[in-house]
């Protein structure tokens, strides 16, 4: 019996043990790591010691990292401590290998930089390796009060980083493997919710990714329409993450190479990157606006943009003469219909050539650009950077050989040439040709300007300061910086090797990696294009503004279509080439909210589409949708139609002019949220999110958004819709048309939007500084200014203005400019200059005040600054909004207005009517009783 017993006791180990193992080796979907993220096979799959599985499941791959994985680090001795945080050696587990040419050796640096920003970094520990040149603001010291700690398993090693006050882990690469080799590095991450915000960029169909659907996000800069998928022009490997708790945390990747993200259910974020060393940020918050003040403080603030910026912008690529910008202009003037900005597309160029203008086509321009600038207009031209190079005596060209600024061939060491916009001499386009043989035909070799040369300051800014003597410009715009280019990598084609053809190529669009852009191989000043490719429009955009600012000797403004962490710094973005189609408006907002997110608030999409031709109705909601894009820009390519406002007729144009007024009436509102960006990093328009974290509802709102903390704006997206479904978070809400407080609240309501109307809303407890609108903003600066005050639930207000001359350059820096803080209660309100270091003689004077949400009574009294100005009031007590104006009270001084108010009797037995229906009611029942 006792022999029986132990074999069976021996078979239940057995089988016990033989069932752990195989429990303990099987992977749920949601949690599969891609091990083969190229199409592979069983074989293959295997052969990097990883699992094959079949799954019906779309997204889940069928190779993936067993959890008995061999490969992967462990740390080797022990972790040290270091002056800003600890450092650890890692070493390689086994020779088991995805791509080959492992690192044997990777250092690990944590440094506590702030006491709510972590850095932690994986780099080669024998070899240097290239590192993104973007600075970040760094300390010399460990935080001495951090928010987080950090911890480490040895083997196989991870890195956990958490929360200290309620132990949330915020950063968790156990649930991947480290992998780092020569030209494919990979680590995994389990962020602790599904609410992931960023990457970028790609178009995405909603500001939350949806992880369950297996995304990859593809990241490395490129020219490619919007609407086709993958990645874009910008390079932002950055994201927020909501904690199921209402706080928030962002995470940034320093890494300019090609890569991408793939997000899963687990939740699971994998970075795959082609080059360069893993340089991680993480940011605490607590609060979604923190994360950005936080990301911004460590990359760099936004640039302060011009007030004109601000205007309402017209352009077209294919005005073809001149004739048509001035009647464009001229129609817009006659239809009352305001705007700041005309530009100039390619087609003002000499055969597309840089720093030239057609003198036949655009004859008199700069005679033009003066007289618009008179009337107080304002003119960009674009600038590409491919530089043609077959005309003779093409200064553009010669100068750059003479300062050797163009990028190299990796082969021959000589000029790389590719082919982009600019044309041969006397030829005539046959436009029936394919896109292709056109390209082949007549497009010129170019040259691309290498701008981490030590010369192109010398060769950009000359160029451009030259031009501007010629052309008054007032700001660039800069275009096709990925850069773009016509053929795949050069003229004939990239040579065979290990860059332009690496072991592993991202899920990027192309069949190469130099498909529409230069030959990775290329050689610029600092290093190959292969690492600082995404980095090629944000290091144009540096030179740029200081050319820019130079030749104008104002603050200037550059719109760049390439960006990278930090561009926000010195130029503003658009979304690119998209197109005349509903679905493109709730992407445009997406968008806007992202670059927000990424330190790029002046952002904005073309409106009414770049290519197609938009409906009447369509670009009238695309209107009234621009009208709150930061960037306010109507723009449309070649062969389209006019779809500026005056081109629909007259009704189009009176409801365009409806909204165009009230975004010129709220541009000190606008400004002083750049104002606020520039100072701390806050975003200025902001997912509804951010204001309330603590309401989960708001977490997937992207068809509503916000300006700052205190407008929302809800606007029709759809084809034949007069309604609006908007959701109300809790606090008090007023219409900003008529000051009606909002009967609703922590609630979803439709509202009425006709085809004249955009549904805005003003949060109580702010108090917003707004302008008489006017045909242009030189104008519209001299007009009156006014405040709308919204009271919250306790019954106060506050708010402020932010007031310069518009556009000399570092105002803030120089304490060139005035800074009012408003404040009120019930019982009236305070003007207090808190700034005063600016002095002009056309300083404007605030001349009303709207007060929204005051109790119902009848005015008695209103005084300002002690004197009875009852006169210049009236008081819905329906709409209980109070209404003051004929004011013409200096800008640059303290007031205070006071008002009284006694109770309105019938609102005083309105109040009590329940009570006393109340007491009617018991007095009955005790008479009855009585009666019985």
């Amino acid at each position: 019996m006792a022999s029986l017993y132990n074999q069976t006791m021996l078979l239940y180990l057995v089988v016990t043990v033989a069932l752990s193992s195989v429990f303990a080796e099987h992977v749920l979907d949601k949690d599969k790591i891609d091990c083969y993220p190229e199409i592979g096979n069983q074989t293959l799959c295997e052969a990097r010691g990883c699992t094959w599985e079949e799954s019906r499941s779309k997204g889940v791959p069928w190779c993936f990292f067993p959890q008995s994985y061999q490969g992967g680090y462990k740390i080797d001795g022990e972790v040290r401590e270091t002056q800003l945080g600890y450092q650890a050696t890692l070493k390689r587990r086994s020779s088991t290998t995805i791509y080959g040419d492992d690192i044997d050796e990777v250092v690990l640096d944590v440094e506590f930089q702030t006491d709510d920003r972590v850095r932690f970094k994986l780099y080669d520990a024998k070899k240097k390796r290239y590192e993104v040149p973007v600075p970040i603001t760094s300390t010399t010291s460990k935080a001495s009060n951090a928010n987080y700690r950090a911890e480490f398993q040895r083997d196989p090693f991870s890195l956990k980083i958490l929360r200290k006050d309620n132990d949330v882990v915020i950063w968790d690469s156990s649930v991947g493997v480290l992998i780092f080799e020569d030209q494919y590095i990979q680590i995994s991450n389990k962020p602790p919710s599904l609410f992931v915000y960023g990457f970028g960029e790609q178009e995405h169909k909603s500001f939350k990714h949806n992880l369950s659907a297996w995304e990859v996000l593809p990241i490395f800069t490129r020219d490619q329409f919007p609407f086709s998928g993958g990645n874009l022009y910008g390079h932002h490997p950055f994201y927020t993450c909501m904690e199921t708790d209402g706080k928030s945390h962002g995470v940034f990747l320093m890494n300019s190479n090609a890569m991408d993200v793939a997000l899963q259910p687990k939740p699971a974020i994998t970075y795959r990157t082609i080059g360069g060393i893993l340089d991680f940020y993480i940011f605490l918050g607590p609060s979604p606006e923190d994360v950005i003040k936080q990301y911004t403080e460590a990359i760099g603030r936004t640039f302060l943009p011009p007030y004109w910026s601000l205007g309402f912008q017209l352009s077209r690529w294919g005005y073809n003469k001149i004739e048509t910008v001035k009647n464009l202009v001229g129609n817009m003037t006659e239809q009352n219909l305001p705007q700041d900005v005309q530009y100039g597309d390619i087609d003002y160029m000499i055969r597309h050539k840089d720093f030239t203008y057609d003198p036949v086509s655009f004859k008199g321009l700069p005679e033009f650009v003066r007289s618009i600038k008179n009337d107080g207009l304002r003119y960009i031209i674009i600038l590409d950077p491919a530089i043609g190079a077959n005309d003779t005596d093409y200064r553009p060209y010669d100068l750059g050989n003479e300062l050797n600024v163009f990028i190299k061939d990796g082969d021959s060491g000589k000029n790389l040439f590719g082919k982009v916009w600019p044309t041969f001499e006397n030829i005539t386009m046959n436009d029936s040709l394919p896109w292709d043989e056109k390209t082949r035909l007549y497009r010129q070799f170019a040259a691309f300007p290498d701008y981490f040369h030590p010369n192109i300051s010398k060769y950009w800014k000359n160029l451009i300061k030259d031009f501007h003597k010629i052309i008054e410009f007032d700001g660039l715009w800069i275009d096709m910086n990925e850069p773009a280019n016509f053929v795949a990598g050069r003229v004939g084609g990239c040579s065979k090797n290990k860059w332009d053809y690496p072991p592993y190529k991202p899920r990027i669009i192309g069949d190469i990696m130099a498909d529409k852009t230069v030959c990775m191989n290329a050689k610029q000043h600092n290093d190959l294009h292969y690492n600082v490719h995404s980095l090629y429009g944000w290091s144009q955009t540096l030179v740029t503004l200081d050319a820019a600012r130079e030749s104008t000797g104002k603050r200037s403004i550059v719109i760049s279509r390439s960006t990278f962490a930090s561009s926000g710094k010195y130029a503003g973005h658009w979304l690119g080439d998209n197109k005349a189609s509903w679905d493109q408006l709730h992407t445009s907002i997406i968008g806007m909210l992202e670059f927000n997110l990424f330190g790029i608030p002046y952002i904005g999409a073309d409106v009414c589409g770049f290519f197609d031709h938009p409906t009447s109705e369509m670009c009238l909601r695309w209107t009234q949708l621009g009208a709150f894009y930061p960037f306010f820009r109507n723009h449309n390519g070649f062969g389209n139609k006019a779809q500026d406002p005056t081109a629909f007729g007259d009704e189009f144009a009176s409801n365009a002019r409806k909204v165009l007024r009230t975004r010129y009436r709220l541009l000190p509102f606008l400004y002083t949220l750049f104002y606020e960006a520039h100072m701390e990093g806050s975003t200025v328009v902001r997912p509804v999110m951010h204001e309330f974290a603590d309401d989960k509802e708001t977490w997937g709102i992207d068809r509503q958004f916000l300006w700052g903390p205190s407008l929302l704006i809800s606007p029709v997206l759809d084809e034949g819709k007069t309604t609006v479904d908007a959701y109300f978070p809790d606090d008090r809400w007023y219409d900003y048309n008529t000051g009606k407080e909002m009967s609703i609240r922590k609630s979803h309501v439709t509202l009425d939007a006709p085809i004249d109307h955009v549904p805005l809303h003003v949060r109580g407890g702010h108090i917003i500084p707004t302008q008489e609108p006017a045909i242009n903003t030189a104008l519209s600066r001299q007009n009156p200014l006014g405040l709308i005050v919204a009271f919250g639930d306790d019954g106060i207000a506050s708010g402020q203005l932010f007031w310069d001359d518009g556009e000399s350059i570092d105002t803030v820096e120089s304490n060139e400019y005035l800074l009012i803080k408003f404040s009120s209660q019930e019982s009236g309100m305070k003007f207090s200059v808190e700034k005063n270091g600016f002095v002009a003689p056309d300083l404007p004077k605030w001349g009303s005040v709207d007060v929204y949400g005051l109790s119902a009574g009848i005015l008695v009294s209103l005084s300002v600054n002690g004197e009875d100005m009852k006169e210049k009031a009236t008081y819905d007590i329906n709409y209980k909004v109070l209404k003051i104006t004929g004011l013409s009270l200096d800008v640059n001084k303290d007031h205070t207005i006071d008002w009284e108010f006694e109770p309105n009797p019938k609102a005083a037995v309105r109040k009590i009517e329940p009570y006393i229906t109340a007491v009617v009611v018991l007095l009955l029942v005790v008479f009855i009783s009585c009666s019985y």
